[in-house]
């Protein structure tokens, strides 16, 4: 049977037909068909969002938290436009999303008319693929097309740019089981003899490590489990990237701590001199790194990454396994176990005795006292008061960023959602927005800067709309902490416009938005007005007000290996970065 109708259509049923519950989106004139049809349906829910670039945050929030693609709709243009930085940092994070853009008419294309942007051309480099559809014939066929792009393999974002004509005009329907999707069909299975290798290298390690990353949380549940398994079979050190937090519990008898410029000093030092780094899903990015010529100088480095890009592109790697990341560690387990389970359990040992003396080190410790909240201690008691929830963490960017990684613990994946390889200040708002349309139950908490906050705070009327009840815990120490971090490191304490002198009163605020708001400053009070926040059933605008030169330690110095490290609150930051280090800050 034949399903005739009009492109509008065809969009509302793909998105039907590939089990979407959600779309994130802000109407205009070039999409207007598309609207009219969510209009008359009511399977999908449409979340108005209060700008375009809050929309894909939000779908990014949406599939990191539940590991389905989110799905964006916007119009032409400027709509496209200000999707950009979303598809940016979906890209560099590896988050699947659909963005669908509406288009001038095709017989208007490149006349410069109203509203008219060269979105493919415009976000081909910020995209998995993108497609300009100039004929409504393939227009199910290139929905389908584009999710199965996002999700398979390495995820990402991509982009389907569908003109007005093509969405008024009627076609016939191609149903997913029909549509045209094997040219992209990437390599899930790693190689058998290089497997059998790796477990050769795990049989023999005196000093080994699991270095993991985001590529762990992306490959599903079945991955995690899998890589706790081995974990917990080899009883080696496990150490984890920013983007790979929760794949292993935080409580977790081999767990070390985030790793890379803020991460911890034991994961660090065991990451330079560990004889066996096995890399699963993480892409050796220069915030872990750090020198590359001094990086684990002493170590033969395994490398499981289903993007074939990704490996030797940064880091020489002597054992590249090409796959699928639940598939892989599948293989390995297998292998591993028939050949006896071996490990060179005494050398381990030993190992693991020189880790807890790293350990006593205790870097991330620090001493509140007198009348101003430290950020570290905010962080603390969120993590106390709130590790019993059904528990889900956004972040924006910068130090509480930071922070919120090293004093806030996560057992499972899909629990932790911020912006790592972009660093999007603006991202863990609508990122919170989009958790908790998708987990409308849980205690969904942004850790903010204030000035992050403030980048994309409209979405608050977004929050307010919907009735979703995201909390905003905003350390606020009216600086741009990070970079004046770096302006005190690398230029003499000269801190060229890195302060606010002209905050909003966040309670009021809050007020205005039709939210509450919870303003602290004592320690004394801060245990309350967190329960205060947990407890209320709304949105909250949380105004914690920090330190205001508070340094983020532990911190590898740019241009340092991961031995050389600033430690705890006696660092002297003088000179502490040099020439050399001064340009990849």
């Amino acid at each position: 049977m034949t399903r005739q109708m009009t492109g509008a259509k065809m969009v509302v049923q793909a998105l039907k037909d590939q089990g979407v519950d959600v779309v994130f989106g802000y109407p205009g004139g070039a999409v207007l068909p598309i609207y009219d049809e969510v209009f008359q349906q009511n399977d999908i829910r449409h979340i108005l969002v209060r700008h375009e670039q809050g929309a894909v945050h939000a779908a990014e929030g949406y599939a990191r938290s539940t590991g389905k693609p989110g799905v964006v709709l916007v119009t032409s243009g400027p709509g496209a436009t200000n999707a950009v930085q979303g598809l940016t940092d979906a890209l560099m994070d590896s988050i699947p999303i659909v963005v669908l853009t509406g288009q001038v008419p095709t017989f208007m294309i490149g006349t410069d008319a109203f509203q008219e942007a060269d979105t493919v051309g415009i976000t081909r480099p910020c995209t998995k693929h993108n497609w300009l559809v100039n004929d409504t014939e393939k227009l199910s066929d290139v929905m389908h097309q584009a999710f199965h792009v996002a999700t398979s393999g390495r995820p990402g974002p991509v982009l389907v740019d569908i003109p007005k004509d093509v969405q008024f005009a009627s076609a016939e329907y191609t149903p997913p089981a029909k549509a045209t999707v094997s040219h992209y069909q990437p390599q899930v299975k790693g190689d058998m003899d290089t497997i059998t290798e790796l477990v050769e290298a795990i049989e023999n390690a005196e000093r080994p490590i699991f270095y993991t990353g985001g590529g762990v949380i992306n490959s599903g549940p079945a991955a995690s489990q899998l890589l706790r398994e081995l974990v917990s079979a080899t009883g080696f050190p496990i150490t984890s990237t920013l983007m790979g937090l929760g794949a292993y519990p935080a409580s977790g008898e081999s767990w070390m701590g985030m790793l890379g410029m803020h991460g911890l000093y034991e994961a660090n030092l065991a990451m330079h001199d560990c004889d066996l780094m096995v890399n699963i899903g993480a892409r050796f990015d220069d915030r872990i790194t750090g020198r590359l010529d001094a990086f684990s100088p002493g170590s033969k480095k395994a490398h499981i990454d289903i993007d074939p890009s990704s490996i030797n592109k940064v880091i020489k790697t002597d054992i590249p396994i090409i796959g699928d990341i639940a598939h892989v560690l599948e293989d390995v387990l297998k292998v591993w176990k028939a050949r006896g389970r071996k490990t060179n359990k005494a050398a381990v040992a030993k190992w693991w005795e020189q880790i807890e003396e790293w350990k006593t080190v205790k870097c991330l410790a620090f001493t509140q006292e007198g009348k101003t909240i430290k950020p570290q201690y905010a962080l603390e008691r969120l993590e106390a008061l709130t590790k019993g929830h059904d528990r889900y963490i956004c972040t924006e960017v910068g130090q509480h960023q930071m922070w919120a990684a090293q004093y806030m613990g996560f057992e499972d994946p899909n629990r932790w959602m911020t912006s790592g390889g972009l660093g999007t200040m603006g991202y863990g708002f609508p990122a919170s927005i989009g958790v908790q349309v998708a987990h409308p139950d849980a205690l969904v908490i942004n850790v903010a800067g204030e000035a992050s906050w403030l980048m994309n705070m409209q979405e608050m009327g977004t929050a307010v709309q919907f009735r979703l009840p995201v909390k905003q815990f905003i350390l606020n120490n009216e600086r741009l902490g990070m970079v004046r971090q770096w302006q005190e490191l690398l230029h003499g304490e000269r801190y060229s416009h890195s302060w606010s002198e002209a905050l909003p009163d966040f309670v009021k605020l809050a007020e205005a938005f039709g939210c509450k708001g919870i303003m602290v400053q004592d320690p004394a009070d801060l245990d309350d007005a967190i329960m205060e926040m947990i407890n209320y059933d709304g949105p909250v605008i949380f105004d914690c007000l920090v330190t205001k030169h508070e340094n983020c330690f532990p911190m590898i110095p740019s241009g340092q290996p991961h031995n050389k490290m600033l430690l705890g609150e006696d660092a002297s930051t003088k000179d502490a970065i040099g020439a050399s280090g001064a340009v990849l800050v």
